[in-house]
């Protein structure tokens, strides 16, 4: 029975490997895939199979094609897209942080709006693995900003792997704010890259609360890596009300939702 348990964890593990790795080119040879992972090439078949039974990934000759994969916009992109709702969800979540609060910051372009929202605040504790939202927390208003260490990326100052892991993990704090990159009614809060959803969960555990900052374009967009279970994520704020599918998972699941500039649901 352990072992059976054990090796069911490391499936999980690998498959979502597998899908880190489809994620930057969308598909993969599955002789690549082994030598990548170092696992012979029947291991990865069994896997990608039960991922084609999950809907991630459809299985070709040789290899395996991400499904539904389009290739993740640069942060600069992000950030500019729709920036009204991204300002209006980010303000109303700024409102909900008191002076004073101590927060994880991830590196998702909505919560650089957040970061951008929450200048007017005082005497903030705040740890972040993004450049932009130290840039923009640190050296004012009394705040106390502490940064992850780690090679930056290049394309959103990001810093991630085990020294930034280890770094947040020995915080405490009452906030983790989160962007995501879509939500969808069967798998939850999504990102693009394993790394990423890695950190995501290390701030989740180390929070008190864990909110999610997404505007509604995020409502039934997919990726490829599930963040956590959705009864991870205390509340959601959003502009407008998600599809009755995501409201009905994110309520079974106890996660409140709260529109920006409206009620809570």
């Amino acid at each position: 029975m352990v072992a059976s348990e054990t090796d069911t964890r490391r499936a999980t593990h690998r498959e979502s490997e597998i899908l880190q790795v489809l994620g930057g080119a969308g598909s993969g040879r599955i002789q690549d895939l082994a030598h990548e992972l170092g696992v012979s090439e029947e291991t990865i078949r069994r896997n990608v199979r039960r991922l084609e039974a999950r809907g991630l990934v459809t299985r070709v000759h040789g290899g395996v094609v991400l499904k539904g994969w389009v290739e993740e916009p640069s942060f600069t992109q992000r950030f500019a897209e729709n920036p009204a709702a991204k300002g209006k969800v980010a303000r109303h979540l700024a409102a909900m942080i008191p002076d004073g609060a101590s927060l994880f910051l991830d590196v998702g372009s909505t919560t650089a709006y957040v970061a951008q929202a929450l200048r007017g605040h005082r005497n903030l504790f705040v740890v972040t693995n993004s450049l932009p939202v130290a840039q923009t927390l640190a050296t004012t208003n009394g705040n106390r900003v502490f940064m992850a260490g780690g090679e930056l990326r290049s394309h959103d100052g990001g810093a991630f792997g085990a020294e930034a892991l280890a770094f947040v993990q020995q915080f405490r704090v009452q906030y983790a704010v989160l962007s995501v990159v879509g939500i969808t009614a069967e798998e939850g809060f999504l990102l693009h890259d394993l790394r990423e959803a890695e950190f995501s969960r290390a701030i989740i555990r180390c929070a008190q609360q864990a909110v999610i900052a997404a505007d509604a374009t995020k409502f039934g967009r997919w990726a490829p890596i599930r963040i956590a279970d959705p009864g991870a994520i205390g509340t959601v704020v959003t502009e407008a009300p998600p599809p009755p599918d995501i409201a009905a998972m994110l309520a079974g699941a106890g996660v409140r939702v709260v529109l920006a500039e409206g009620e809570a649901t």
